[in-house]
């Protein structure tokens, strides 16, 4: 069968590119922004990438299209299908019908960690010899790729909120019914689908309507808004994590080294791990991963065994380069909550040495301007900020240098903003650049002007 992809360089559309190519299908895709690291990986796998919506990527009318859930209602490909009455359906969709049948589904939503609780979930069943399939919505460092297909009934999916298609608009992750759910947070964001928090917490309740009555739920305990979910109605067990409970899953920092933490079970100390990533966050998230795993049958032991082996994730504080001295980092950081979470962890793990926050705020929230009265005390941390102005923005970041003061300043030239920070970064300065999109390709730009 020949499969086309709309929008194939998302991070979900991507991972659904990649199983149907290991299932044996034929697989192209159309994307208006084609960058690394999924246009990288796809391309790796054989799979034919075209720049562009032209109507013209689809007149050998392919078997099936799947539409991402980015294309509405007048892009010319979208046309074309409707126009042609060629077969298609949303991504959620073909994932849950050609792979998700039949197999037990440990997914992972919130509005934070999603990506790397996943990550860390199904490196601790590899790790167990589980060999599980999964969709995450980035490159884990222990898999080199973003999905596969697997060698058992176990899948592990990053369960997105946000909506399935334009003739769709129920959340992603009702269709994929999990026997295994953890639920990291919730804040407000996807303000451009969403209205409010209520609207989100609703999605939310569908999807625990979803978990079957001998499945799992293990949910974030500190934060208020999941515990009110769960009181809209819960017919499944549910065990608890927090970052000091009594009762569930907690976990205890060591003290005399950053990586280390112990694992506390109702009280008690079950085991300690090291794990790469800074933060308590990241932590928690690990927990989080441990309980899910012991759901599906891995002695908690092996998950502290897996999670010390755990490289990290793509564009999660990812490493991208070190030139003169100064570190170069990935991260995929844009919501207010995350960005300070993201800055506390690598400051606790750089202590005094200076931190440049180089921000691209690109997510449609961002772009509409709805956290952005949170974005100045979301970057204390960092010693130096830089934020890019995208097109299209509907604030201004000036004003938010403006505010947040001499340490600040605001570019609208990618090049331009290279030059300064070239100009001022030092030997033992990290440089910490957050966007959910591609920015340009700062990244290489900056180890290149600073060779």
């Amino acid at each position: 069968m020949h499969i086309h992809i709309l929008g194939i360089c998302g991070t979900f559309m991507g991972g659904v590119a990649l199983l149907a190519k290991h299932a044996g299908h034929a697989v192209s895709g159309s994307d208006a922004d084609v960058y690394p690291p999924m246009s990288t990986q796809l391309e790796a796998q054989g799979i034919t990438l075209m720049e562009g919506y032209s109507a013209r990527h689809l007149k050998d009318d392919p078997d099936m299209v799947v539409v991402g859930n980015g294309l509405s209602r007048g892009n010319p490909a979208v046309e074309y299908v409707l126009a042609r009455g060629l077969r298609h359906m949303s991504g959620p969709q073909w994932l849950a019908e050609h792979f998700l049948q039949d197999r037990w589904v440990l997914a992972v939503a919130g509005t934070h960690g999603k990506t790397t609780t996943a990550s860390l979930l199904a490196w601790i069943l590899e790790y167990a010899k589980l060999s599980p399939g999964f969709l995450i919505g980035g490159v884990p460092e222990n898999f080199q790729i973003s999905a596969r297909v697997g060698k058992t009934s176990f899948f592990v999916i990053e369960a997105d909120e946000y909506d399935t298609a334009f003739f769709d608009k129920r959340s992603k992750f009702v269709h994929y019914r999990p026997h295994t759910l953890i639920l990291n947070n919730l804040e407000f964001d996807h303000a451009d689908i969403f209205n409010d928090i209520r609207d989100i917490q609703r999605q939310f309740h569908h999807l625990i309507k979803t978990i079957p009555g001998n499945g799992m739920i293990i949910y974030n305990e500190d934060v208020v808004v999941l515990n009110e979910v769960i009181g809209m109605g819960c017919w499944t067990p549910t065990e608890k994590f927090s970052l000091a409970g009594t009762k569930g899953w907690s976990l205890q920092c060591s003290q005399d080294n950053n990586l280390g933490f112990d694992v506390i079970l109702n009280g008690e100390r079950i085991g300690g791990t090291e794990l790469i990533l800074p933060g308590l966050h990241n932590r928690l998230n690990a927990v989080a991963a441990t309980a899910a795993a012991r759901h599906a049958g891995v002695p908690i032991d092996v998950s502290l065994q897996a999670i010390s082996a755990f490289q990290g994730v793509k564009r999660r504080m990812e490493l991208r380069g070190e030139v003169n001295g100064v570190r170069i980092y990935d991260d995929f950081a844009h919501h207010p909550t995350a960005i300070q979470l993201t800055l506390q962890g690598l400051r606790q793990q750089v202590g005094g040495q200076r931190i440049f926050a180089v921000l691209e705020p690109c997510s449609n929230t961002m772009r509409m301007g709805i956290h952005r009265e949170r974005l100045a005390a979301s970057l204390d941390m960092a010693d130096k900020i830089y934020l890019y102005q995208p097109p299209a923005t509907k604030w201004s970041t000036e004003e938010l240098a403006v505010q947040i003061g001499e340490s600040a300043t605001s570019h609208s030239d990618i090049n331009h903003m290279v030059c300064q920070i070239k100009s001022e970064a030092v030997a033992g300065d990290h440089i910490l650049i957050m966007s959910n999109g591609g920015f340009e390709n700062i990244h290489e730009k900056l180890i290149e002007a600073m060779v």
